[in-house]
């Protein structure tokens, strides 16, 4: 199963540029801010007043730097300074001060990029953004989301069925896998392989990932008449690239290319899609349960949390968490519906209250099940002593 990790939101993106805007209004400082996702693809662009235009292309090269090379732009700008000028020669590389990655649960989850004054201001600008991200209230919740990442043993476990799938048939392709951003992670290139189909191969797999669909469509498309779908950028409508998908998400894509046919290069890209794992059943027996703290499983879209509680809180409010609380050991009193009692937004779809008017009282106690519905507030009001409870945490 690909491994986990995380990527910033458009509720995330946003918040980081909505903080970067404020510092340069702070200022006086006239700049574009852009954000990007890992792979530093943009997903938030703010132009500010009076900037000049250039700006706009400069803060995403920044961004995008930032997030692909996982350090600070400055870096790679400093290198230059200090007489290294084969840097200036790295692909997808701006050299300038300015850009920021952004890190939330222990990953790199998208980039910053701020241009219009002096690298000093714009380096001062893009920290204001990505501090908004790293000091938000309850961690990073609502600003970045669970993602699926290809780990480079399962790249080789999907080149490598592809491989002997061809080899069975008594053909020579090359096989490529790459990410959900379309970056290579694996190719297999066998002994009497036409060297034309290694990039011919990438093209394919690169193709199925980043539009989410087999290569197949778009060569079908202008087979068909619609001749315009050739100007789509990052596209090879040549069938044998396929997605790769895993619990729901696409994480990478599989092309192959130079088996005797275009129908069978996509049977064996099949093959190489087919070999990759489902997920994993998760078992924990009841002793490690009972003794189990804090998240125990968690995909895209679900998670499983072991929670306790010592005494009452605040009413909490989730947007599109539904929970479904099944309690292990303690009692409690809580309030479910009503209506809040000072509101505050603590993160993107997450409110909290000091109390609800209303609603309707539920008591628990050991081996009690209570569903929580996204968008209903609910308050614990009496915690007599230790509650012990798991919770599966479902995003909607």
């Amino acid at each position: 199963m690909p491994r986990q990790s995380h990527t910033l939101t458009l509720a995330g993106a946003a918040a980081v540029a909505a903080a970067a805007e404020r510092e340069a209004a702070a200022r006086g400082a006239r700049v574009v801010v852009a954000v990007v996702d890992p792979a530093g693809r943009p997903l938030v662009l703010r132009r500010l007043d009076g900037t000049q235009v250039a700006s706009v292309d400069v803060a995403v090269d920044k961004a995008r730097t930032a997030a692909i090379f996982r350090r600070p732009s400055r870096e790679l700008e400093e290198q230059v300074r200090a007489g290294r000028i084969g840097a200036l020669a790295l692909h997808g590389a701006a050299t300038l001060t300015g850009g920021v990655p952004l890190h939330a649960a222990g990953a790199v989850v998208g980039a910053i990029g701020v241009s219009g004054e002096t690298p000093d201001e714009d380096e001062a600008v893009a920290l204001a953004g990505a501090a908004a991200l790293a000091e938000a209230p309850d961690g990073a919740a609502g600003l970045v989301a669970e993602r699926l990442v290809l780990t480079q043993a399962e790249a080789q476990r999907v080149a490598a069925a592809a491989q002997e799938a061809a080899e069975a048939a008594g053909v020579a392709p090359v096989v490529a896998v790459v990410d959900d951003a379309g970056v290579p992670v694996a190719l297999a290139r066998p002994d009497g392989s036409q060297p034309a189909s290694v990039d011919v191969a990438v093209d394919k797999a690169r193709t199925a990932a980043i539009f989410r669909r087999p290569s197949r469509d778009f060569e079908d498309q202008t087979a068909q008449g619609r001749v315009a779908a050739l100007s789509l950028r990052g596209a090879t409508p040549l069938m044998g690239g396929l997605p790769l998908v895993a619990g729901g998400q696409v994480v990478g894509g599989v092309g192959v290319s130079g088996a005797s046919s275009p129908d069978q290069d996509e049977d064996l890209a099949r093959a190489g899609a087919d070999a990759l794992p489902p997920p994993e059943p998760f078992v924990l027996d009841a002793a490690a349960a009972a003794a189990a703290a804090g998240i125990l499983f968690g995909q895209p879209g679900y998670k499983v949390d072991a929670g306790r509680r010592d005494e009452p809180g605040e009413v909490e409010y989730h947007e599109r968490v539904t929970d479904v609380m099944l309690v292990q050991e303690g009692t409690a009193t809580v309030v479910v519906g009503g209506e809040m009692v000072g509101v505050r937004e603590v993160s993107p779809g997450e409110r909290r209250a000091e109390a609800v008017t209303g609603g309707t009282t539920h008591r628990l106690s050991p081996g009690a099940v209570l569903v929580l519905p996204a968008g209903v507030p609910h308050w614990f009001t009496e915690v007599p002593g230790p509650l012990r409870y798991h919770v599966v945490k479902v995003v909607g």
